[in-house]
């Protein structure tokens, strides 16, 4: 069975980007469910993957990453509202047999997504 994992790195600093909350939702024609919450660890990864088992299904989800919490959190100051308060990455499963990993490069005022391996 397949896995959806994520890595979080802090570009602005060169570090992982450890106490940021992720949200995952699967999107459905009547709007999104929140399947999990879960908040990155000292190496910007969560301790479990987000998704698998016979939850692994192939669809629509989004990941949404707390961007704006987490440098709040690291204490710097950003203006009110954020540049990006949240990065909403929106993606499809199409074969739930494989892994699924989605690693985000983020700073106060960029970010950039991919699918990892």
């Amino acid at each position: 069975m397949g896995k959806l994992t994520t890595h979080v790195l802090d570009i602005s600093a060169g570090i992982p980007a450890a106490g940021l909350t992720i949200e995952l939702r699967r999107e459905t024609e009547g709007g999104a469910l929140v399947l999990t919450t879960a908040v990155t660890g000292a190496d910007g990864r969560c301790t479990a993957p987000l998704l698998d088992g016979e939850a692994f299904a192939a669809g629509r989800y989004s990941l949404t990453f707390q961007v704006a919490g987490y440098f709040r959190a690291r204490g710097l100051s950003l203006p009110e509202p954020p540049f990006i308060d949240r990065a909403v990455v929106h993606f499809g499963i199409a074969q739930p047999g494989q892994h699924y990993h989605v690693p985000l490069l983020v700073s106060p005022w960029s970010y950039s997504v991919y699918r990892g391996g």
